[in-house]
């Protein structure tokens, strides 16, 4: 076995739900063939977003390593 080989992952196909391409090409409205619970988790993100209520991703990095200090090589 080769060291690229060893450090292969390969996730099951089977664990992911797939839409047929004939589906997704009838419907050009990508929003649309969303999940109702994507689209809420989306429209909180953006209203969120408006409210200023983010954080940079130097302030995420920061807070992770409070966190979980073994992060800090990182």
């Amino acid at each position: 076995m080769t060291s690229k080989k060893k450090n292969k992952i390969e996730e099951p196909t089977e664990a992911y739900e797939v839409t047929p391409k004939s589906e997704v090409i009838a419907s050009n409205d990508a929003w649309e063939q969303l999940p109702e619970h994507v689209k809420k988790a989306i429209e909180l993100g953006i209203e969120q977003a408006d409210k200023g209520l983010v954080f940079t991703h130097e302030e995420v990095m920061s807070n992770l390593k409070k966190k979980y200090p073994f992060l800090n090589g990182i």
